[in-house]
């Protein structure tokens, strides 16, 4: 029997041969059709080579492309497990023709694969072409032989193929095999159509028309060829099967899910092997593609076709959690045509054990209060749709699989009231919005929230993408059109842009179009959260609500961004190594120029605590180590060791960064973070602290920078440093020695000025400002005012002057850069008819101050105005005059 692998090399073979570049699988994720939820058909990736868009070096190409139907208008989810051929995951075999062959050769190469290469018998073929084509009509007559009978004209859209409402567009001939008259059914385009004798294995589109808007249709300059076969079904016809679930692949899998669950694909229980077959494939890929299970966009799909899985291992009666055990049973099918399988097995199997584990909880709560609600239920009875929506709303079970439990039983469900609970809710959560004081603006962003869900981010992979219009905001309110000159906000339905939040500053770069447009993005703002606004202003074109836009952002500046985001983990790591555990981070703001982060603690940081802790970060940062990411529940990150992030709002799932070099089996930094970061910690550069300071009580702050930043501060501080070295007239290595011989040589003049001042005051020479000794109310007075001299040599030359009195009050006013330092002394013989510090503060009134003290003895005091200096002299004698 020929393996499935085995066709599929083959069908790559006979192409290759044939002057065909043979093209891997492209990703699941379509980022060249921002209208696809997933890539859904082998003609995706090339799409636009097909519309003009883009050009190849080869006309011709062949591949077999991962598929997923399983949201959107190509949603096979319900069907899966319960029909012959429906799945959420398979392999589309296609040959393409950019502008080179067509029909004829196109017809030839499936007639001669399917015949000659891989012998099916011809009397078990028919075609269908569409009731028009009679060039595809002559060609089947001559190239294969066929009857006139055997090639069927269809007259409708199921065999003619268009892009869209516009576009590229043309006929199909679609090849049928026929099972045998022992399987009900007829031809295409008989009554009986829909069964299963007859079914369909390849579609030939003739893609030679561009529909126009006004509805006609003018012929293609270069028609092109695009063809689709399904692997699965193809097999089943070369492996002897009718059904797809019985070809190797799927034997292989539901026999690893019986082995493992010990109950047999029999019965009831044949349905849920092949729900847990199908699924596996879908998840597995999905999961090496970077989709990971979220609540919004891609990863909700993802997460609804886990928990359909899962839910079916229960109907199993799987004790434990079941899917990530059959990981290595789809590896060892598919690992060979699809390496990513391997190299992201670990992963795989991480999630699906996470998400049934959680999911098992969810499970057994809530398939116990289904069973209550519909115990006096029977078939042919509907569950109410406010019951529905309260197993979905409190206990987390999804409707999809309300409708699976119950579809066993003959009992439906009420969509339409269950629809109406969900709307209520959402009025309900509006208007308790409206009243939590945000601000009006803002409404405009909970309407396009609630229409269009949340913007997906793409940005963790990727710099680039593609996306479609869904809302422009002008002037505060949604408008559908906006021209050159505005100033935007443009929301799409997917974005590489990383929106502000958890303190990272939202990306800026450009969004482009047709018609020549071209919006430049300041920044990336995440208003309620979900959506990314993307803020700027159009240079050039138009756009309008729904147009495909490519989106680039400035990746140098988010380069670094990433830098310093994964240094305020290394240094929130590095504090509390130093500093102690106490330390938990209170803000941060991660800017492409530099970094803030703001942390708990008493005390400042010394100048050995800054080395240390810069020293240890850029260590780190020489390691290199891969910066590594995990999806956990935040209950379990916080479990494992992970910091949560002041400022964070976390969901179920929860982004963990696991960064440097273990110690006792332990990361230096792990966190939990929804940013984007470096991929290795030499990315990073180098780390250099430019500041340490105090933000509030317990609360420091310092300020860093990286990389190119980091080098621009070495190189202005290089600068700055070879002008002093020039100002000094000597090299950057002597400044030091230079600067400490100035400053020994300025402390030795400041002391020699400072005795030059005490001997001017002591009456040497210069005696102009030496003060006679007066007579004030029977005291000797001695009041003087001293440029210049510092207030603390005051006390030392008033003692020297109570020693020359012998009997008196000497005083003086100190004054230095237009301010005043006033000190008085009184000889012991005099203190109780004259107080010192009544003196002084009379003195410290003059001078504009306020107070002043001291002992009876000896006063000190202050002012601001050290214009005054003669008026304190002059009040000190009223004092003493008064006394």
């Amino acid at each position: 029997m020929i393996s499935t692998n085995d066709i599929r090399r083959s069908f790559l073979e006979y192409f290759g041969s044939n002057g065909h570049e043979v093209v891997a699988s492209a990703p699941l994720v379509p980022y060249n059709d921002p209208t696809l939820m997933f890539t859904n058909a082998g003609m995706v990736p090339f799409k636009n080579v097909f519309t003009g868009l883009e050009t190849r070096a080869t006309p011709r190409a062949s591949s077999s492309q991962k598929c997923v139907r399983a949201g959107g208008k190509h949603n096979d989810l319900d069907n899966v497990g319960y029909t012959a051929r429906h799945h959420t995951f398979f392999e589309m075999l296609g040959n393409f023709s950019f502008g080179d062959y067509f029909k004829e050769q196109a017809i030839l190469h499936a007639w001669t694969l399917l015949t000659k290469e891989w012998g099916l018998a011809k009397d078990k073929l028919l075609v269908t072409v569409y009731h028009t084509d009679d060039e595809a009509f002559g060609l089947w007559q001559k190239i294969a032989g066929l009857s006139d009978d055997r090639i069927i004209r269809i007259p409708t859209s199921d065999n003619f193929w268009s892009m869209g409402d516009t576009g590229p567009c043309g006929p199909c001939s679609e090849i049928f095999f026929d099972h045998g008259d022992h399987i009900w059914g007829g031809p295409p385009g008989s009554p009986e159509e829909d069964g299963d004798r007859f079914i369909e294995i390849w579609n030939l589109v003739f893609m030679q028309f561009e529909q126009q808007a006004d509805g006609t249709r003018l012929s293609l300059p270069k028609p092109s060829i695009d063809t689709g076969m399904g692997l699965e079904r193809i097999a089943a016809v070369m492996q002897g099967e009718h059904d797809n679930y019985d070809i190797d692949t799927f034997k292989a899998l539901i026999a690893a899910s019986e082995s493992l669950t010990g109950v047999r694909a029999q019965g009831d229980s044949r349905a849920s092997h092949r729900v847990i077959a199908d699924h596996l494939r879908s998840t597995s890929f999905l999961l090496a593609d970077g989709v990971l299970p979220s609540n919004e966009g891609r990863g909700y799909v993802l997460r609804r076709i886990m928990r359909r899985a899962m839910r079916h291992a229960h109907l199993l009666g799987a004790k434990q959690p079941l899917m990530h055990r059959l990981v290595p049973a789809l590896v060892t099918e598919m690992g060979a045509a699809y390496p990513e399988l391997g190299r992201a097995q670990a992963l795989i199997q991480e999630v699906l054990e996470r998400e049934e584990t959680k999911f098992r909880q969810t499970l057994d709560k809530g398939l116990k209060l289904l069973d209550e609600a519909t115990a006096d239920m029977g078939e042919g009875a509907s569950l109410p749709g406010e019951t529905a929506f309260k197993l979905y709303d409190t206990y987390g079970f999804p409707y999809d699989l309300t409708e699976d439990a119950l579809r066993s039983r003959g009992i439906g469900v009420d969509k339409d009231g269950f629809d109406a609970a969900m709307a209520q809710q959402k009025a309900l959560a509006r208007a308790a919005w409206k009243g939590s004081g945000e601000a009006a603006a803002g409404e405009v962003w909970f309407d396009i929230a609630e229409r269009v869900g949340a913007t997906e981010f793409t940005g963790y992979t990727s710099t680039t993408g593609e996306a479609q219009v869904v809302a422009i905001v002008r002037n505060g309110a949604e408008v559908d059109t906006a021209q050159a000159g505005d100033t935007v906000t443009i929301i799409t339905n997917q974005t590489p842009f990383y929106g502000e939040s958890g303190g990272q500053m939202g990306d800026a770069g450009v969004i482009s179009g047709g018609d020549g447009l071209d919006i430049s993005i300041t920044d990336t703002a995440k208003p309620l959260g979900r959506l990314h606004a993307h803020n700027g202003t159009i240079r050039a074109g138009g756009v309008k609500v729904g147009d495909a836009v490519a989106l680039a952002i400035d990746v140098a500046r988010r380069d670094a961004i990433r830098a310093n985001h994964s240094a305020t983990h290394l240094l929130h790591a590095a504090l509390r190594n130093r500093l102690g555990a106490h330390v938990t981070q209170k803000g941060s703001m991660v800017a492409p120029e530099r970094l803030r982060f703001d942390f708990s603690q008493p005390t400042g940081l010394t100048a050995d605590d800054i080395a240390v802790i810069e020293a240890e970060v850029n260590a780190e940062i020489r390691a290199n180590n891969p910066v590594n990411t995990r999806l956990m529940s935040p209950e379990d990150a916080i479990e494992a060791g992970a910091m949560a992030l002041f400022g964070e709002k976390y969901g179920e799932e929860v982004r963990v960064l696991s960064m440097g070099s273990k110690a006792a089996g332990k990361d230096f930094s792990v966190e939990l973070c929804g940013g984007t970061h470096v991929r290795a910690l030499g990315d990073i550069g180098v780390f250099r602290i430019v500041s340490e300071s105090a933000v509030s009580s317990g609360v420091r702050r310092i300020e860093a920078l990286t990389g190119e930043g980091a080098r621009q501060w070495f190189v202005t501080r290089e600068e700055q440093l070879k002008a002093a070295a020039a100002a000094l007239r000597t090299t950057p290595d002597e400044v030091e020695a230079r600067v400490a011989a100035l400053l020994d040589e300025r402390k030795k003049l400041e002391r020699e000025l400072a005795e030059a001042k005490k001997a001017l005051a002591l009456g040497g020479s210069g005696g102009a400002a030496q003060a006679a000794d007066e007579t004030i109310n029977g005291v000797t007075f001695s009041g003087q005012v001293i440029e210049g001299l510092d207030a603390k040599e005051l006390r030392g030359l008033l003692d020297q002057a109570k020693q020359r009195m012998g009997s008196g009050v000497a005083a003086i006013v100190a004054v230095n850069e237009g301010k005043a330092s006033i000190a008085a002394a009184v000889t012991e013989d005099l203190t109780a008819k004259v107080s010192a510090v009544d003196l002084v503060r009379a003195g410290v009134a003059a001078l504009g101050g306020k107070g002043g003290g001291g002992r009876p003895d000896m006063a000190q005091g202050g002012g601001p105005d050290g214009d005054k200096a003669a008026d304190a002299i002059a009040a000190l004698r009223a004092v003493i005059a008064g006394a």
